[in-house]
């Protein structure tokens, strides 16, 4: 069993921020300018337009983690148990996608996806297809889709997969046609996310500013007479230092969203006492650029099946897959590398040591050659180039099971009226695949649920 050291650090673990009274207030702050938190950014901004809405991003532009480091896939909402947020948020936001794509000529393309599985495989496949059958559609879906399948699915013999892809190894006896899934330009719908909040009345995009600490508001610190905070209200005290410098700005957030990504526990855990801190697992995913013989005309995604040993129900890793992109460029992966943080003699962990990890290198084509020769045996060695490296959010190690998407609920502290929002920080966690694919119905779910039910405690 591979042993994996997770972090449990806290933003200001030094205690170089000192408690800053806050010298402004704003309705809604969301920390991390990924595609996730662009996407609630532009819900509120639109579902509050007199509300003001703040998103801050460290990066001097979004998307420069997870989001620009995926697959690029638009999900199905295939694997997932059914009752889980994962397949929900998937399949909502899958429709969606394609919805905002056509409405803002964002590019991409339905182009399907087979799910191809070995003789001792097609039972993994089967079940997959049965479940298909019978998910329901999720909350807030158009009332005339209700009458069709949420995700149609078709099981197709080895003969049928190879006549969609004839470069297929004569060992795949079975595949799962998925007609739902597709490839998207992901920064040109984070482009389209932005346009949005910068043309709204009150949002506003903050970027290269970095959140240094958290603390619950503490109303006696608010100096009389000043004019822009209600000294009677809730909220939390957020500090943020922009580019290099050494000092932070303060304001008050009334709702804080914490949508940061990778550094969602990092957040969480300045709020949280040292003994129930969250800690976070990296997993690292190589993905390969791939120019030569063995994959002629390929026209679809094609998936090998899941691990199906003792991992069968993880999902920490999809396989090694063949994806497209809208250049009908070639590229396999990504594998799974689980990385642990270095120990250090002082006690402190460096929360940002995956990005040391996010350089590309040929260690992982033997292992990822192997993987795709399983289900391409035309496919050779000499054509794999490294291409880009990207990191998966994991709230559990190896063997961890099966993680879904956590949204937490905290409050800054005094009991709160009916209708009072304020005081309320979300904070989204464990946010990996399919995160892209239900990025803008994890924003619906934020806004049009999670704080529906905070204002109506």
């Amino acid at each position: 069993m591979q042993m994996v050291r997770g972090i449990s650090a806290a933003l200001n673990g030094s205690g170089r921020y000192k408690y800053k009274r806050p010298e402004s207030a704003v309705d809604f702050l969301v920390v991390g300018g990924g595609v996730v938190g662009l996407a609630i950014a532009q819900r509120l901004s639109q579902r509050f337009p007199t509300c003001s809405t703040y998103l801050v991003e460290r990066h001097s532009r979004p998307g420069e983690e997870i989001s620009s480091r995926n697959s690029e896939v638009i999900h199905s909402g295939l694997y997932y148990p059914a009752d889980s947020l994962k397949t929900r948020l998937c399949l909502r936001g899958r429709d969606m996608l394609y919805e905002r794509c056509q409405n803002h000529h964002i590019a991409h393309r339905k182009t399907g996806k087979l799910v191809v599985a070995r003789a001792d495989q097609r039972s993994y496949i089967e079940n997959l297809h049965k479940k298909s059958l019978t998910l329901q559609w999720p909350p807030h879906s158009p009332s005339q889709s209700r009458g069709m399948l949420v995700l149609p699915t078709e099981l197709l013999s080895g003969e049928q997969a190879r006549a969609l892809e004839p470069n297929l190894s004569n060992d795949i006896v079975a595949a799962l046609w998925c007609p739902e899934t597709g490839i998207i330009d992901s920064h040109g719908l984070m482009e389209s996310l932005e346009k949005d909040i910068i043309d709204s009345e009150n949002g506003e995009l903050v970027y290269s500013t970095r959140v240094a600490r958290i603390d619950p508001y503490k109303r006696t610190a608010i100096a009389a007479g000043t004019p822009d905070i209600d000294a009677a209200e809730d909220g939390w005290v957020v500090q943020t230092v922009t580019g290099n410098g050494q000092e932070g700005d303060s304001m008050l957030a009334r709702t804080l969203i914490n949508a940061s990504g990778l550094s969602s526990a990092l957040v969480l855990n300045t709020i949280l006492s040292e003994s129930k801190r969250i800690p976070m697992y990296y997993a690292r995913g190589s993905y390969a650029s791939y120019n030569g013989p063995g994959i002629s005309q390929v026209s679809h995604l094609i998936y090998p099946c899941p691990e199906t040993g003792e991992n069968a129900h993880a999902f920490h890793s999809l396989g090694t897959h063949l994806t497209l992109d809208l250049h009908g460029k070639v590229r396999f992966g990504p594998d799974i590398e689980w990385v642990s943080p270095p120990l250090t003699s002082d006690g402190e962990m460096d929360a940002d040591f995956w990005m040391k990890h996010l350089v590309p290198d040929e260690s992982r084509l033997g292992e990822m050659h192997q993987a795709v020769t399983s289900y391409l045996p035309g496919v050779i060695l000499g054509g794999m180039k490294p291409d880009y490296v990207g990191m998966r959010p994991k709230l559990v190690p190896p063997q961890g099971g099966f993680q879904d998407f956590i949204f937490r609920t905290d409050h800054s502290g005094r009991p709160r009226n009916a209708g009072d929002r304020q005081g309320t920080m979300i904070s989204l966690l464990g946010i990996e695949s399919p995160g892209l694919t239900s990025s803008l119905a994890i924003a619906e779910y934020v806004v049009e649920d999670i704080l529906k039910a905070e204002n109506d405690k």
